[in-house]
């Protein structure tokens, strides 16, 4: 079920490492993740813990985990970046079946576990997906964990299938209670699930926070396993209200619920609001929901000829992106079957599959090139979590993927750079999140309108390069950039070389190297 991985820049050095969630054996209680960590000369460095991969930046990469202090031993499943401090250094946030860790980067290559004193130990769970934001706008950044079944593994039934071994069905499970902590400001977090209104049972997998309704409030959406999923509509008063149904979004078009896992939000249409990918289990297709402005929306899933091609994958981490830098965001699927005996199963479906990417082509149909796009598209194993950064430098998105009992595969991109791009980096200054997540950055050039957000936690229990690359297409230079913070604060830069990265402060603008 894990498989998490993360794209981020622990050290600020500009270069995006990785962190990578692995399995473990399931022990009653979590071992002290300091003391039982692998990596350099740790003499237990062969053990399965999490790895954290440090970027040369020279292309190659340096186990760190032993140095750091992120090489936690509990059974991982997935993971989540922000700073949650606002202290500048990207913190990081592990999901468990058992107990979550909280890692607080302290900027000098090294975490502290701060999962007891942030007041987030709560009851162990069989936890999946997490995401950032500051709800509220207080300047401080909140935590979701969304959590799966409950699972006793002393009683957990046998579901083998005529002898043959086999995982349980989802509703072989009850639901567990998802949880959101908001953020004290003083390093500590409250739970307040309850009174926020976070209250609807379901057995999530994915969540993604995002301005779904244009009302500069964040909304929290969860993507369920075989459940209606959820939308809870952001009341702007530290409640929420679950609209999922009423909104299109929880089950498919034609009603059904569907086995909810990998998720992304984005507006790939360039319509100025955010629309939804859902991946989902074999003989489902994947699901495009497009959003109307308002927040309503509607399965365009065959409109956009996704529905043929991604109904016998069994898909997890997806994401929107633009890897040819046209302008326009195409897709990803990461592709794997849960069961490895699958051929002792069922009469169709494979255990190692081929990944997809699809093309936008700008009037709202999406082409599979993914036969067209070079050997690491034509790679065959258990996909999972699958995540996007320009981990080189080069302008261009490359995508990282992790398999089950297999190496991971980092895929750079080498298309070429016929088309312009423009990267940017935010840094709130008090009055929003230090890292901007929830930001809305729009390019401007004549009628066209291009929209990002900074976000925490997508796809399949991932994270992305919080750090935007946007692709331009053939325009060489932006009429503006607009930068809308949660505070409220706009920044309205004009006149934008491309092909650069731009670091911009809150309030203030650009700020030279």
């Amino acid at each position: 079920m894990g498989g998490g991985v993360a794209f981020f820049d622990y050290d600020n050095d500009g270069h995006l490492d990785i962190y990578f969630v692995n399995g473990a054996p399931v022990r009653e209680s979590r071992m002290d993740s300091r003391d039982n960590v692998g990596g350099g000369s740790d003499p237990d460095a062969l053990q399965p813990v999490n790895r954290l991969y440090r970027n040369n930046g020279d292309g190659t990469f340096i186990d760190t985990t032993h140095r750091a202090g992120v090489g936690d031993t509990g059974y991982g499943i997935g993971c989540c970046v922000a700073d949650y401090n606002n202290d500048g250094n990207s913190d990081l946030f592990v999901t468990n079946y058992g107990q979550n860790v909280l890692y607080r980067n302290d900027g000098d290559g090294t975490f502290t576990d701060m999962t007891t004193d942030a007041g987030i130990v709560g009851e162990p769970r069989f936890s999946a997906g997490c995401a950032f934001a500051d709800y509220d706008n207080d300047g401080w950044l909140d935590l979701v964990v969304v959590n799966y079944v409950s699972v006793d593994l002393k009683t957990a039934p046998d579901c083998s299938q005529a002898g043959i071994p086999a995982y349980c069905r989802p509703e072989d499970f009850a639901p567990e209670p998802d949880i959101l902590y908001r953020n004290n400001g003083d390093g500590t977090f409250t739970d307040v699930t309850q009174d926020a209104g976070i209250i609807s049972l379901g057995r999530g997998l994915g969540t993604i926070w995002t301005d779904v309704d244009n009302d500069s409030r964040l909304d929290l959406y969860i993507a369920n396993d075989r459940e209606p999923n959820f939308l809870y509509r952001n009341n702007g008063d530290g409640t929420f209200t679950e609209l999922g149904e009423l909104h299109g979004i929880a089950r498919n078009e034609h009603g059904d619920v569907e086995s909810s896992m990998g998720i992304d939000t984005a507006d790939p249409d360039n319509d100025g609001d955010f629309d939804v990918i859902l991946t989902h289990y074999q003989a489902e297709t994947n699901t495009f929901y497009q959003n109307d402005g308002e927040g309503i929306f509607w399965d365009i899933t065959a409109q956009s000829r996704l529905s043929e091609p991604t109904l016998l994958p069994l898909a997890w981490g997806t994401g929107f992106a633009d890897f040819d830098n046209d302008g326009w965001l195409d897709l990803f699927f990461a592709n794997g079957h849960l069961h490895d005996n699958i051929a002792e199963l069922e009469e169709i479906g494979v255990y190692k599959q081929q990944n997809q990417l699809f093309r936008n082509r700008g009037d709202g149909i999406y082409i599979d090139i993914s036969d067209l796009s070079g050997e690491g598209m034509l790679i065959e194993k258990s996909s999972r979590g699958a995540v996007f950064g320009d981990y080189d430098n080069d302008g261009d998105l490359d995508i990282l993927v992790t398999n089950i009992d297999d190496t991971p595969d980092l895929l750079r991109n080498d298309t070429p750079l016929v088309h312009h791009w423009l990267s940017i980096k935010l840094v709130g200054n008090q009055k929003s999140t230090r890292d901007g997540i929830g930001a809305k950055v729009t390019l401007q050039n004549g009628d066209t309108r291009l929209l990002r957000e900074v976000q925490s936690g997508s796809s399949y229990l991932s994270q992305n390069a919080q750090r935007l690359l946007v692709g331009l297409g053939t325009t060489d230079r932006i009429d503006r950039v607009v930068i809308r913070w949660q505070s409220g604060i706009q920044d309205v830069i004009e006149d934008v070389e491309c092909n650069q990265v731009l670091t911009i402060r809150e309030g203030e603008g650009i700020i030279l190297d």
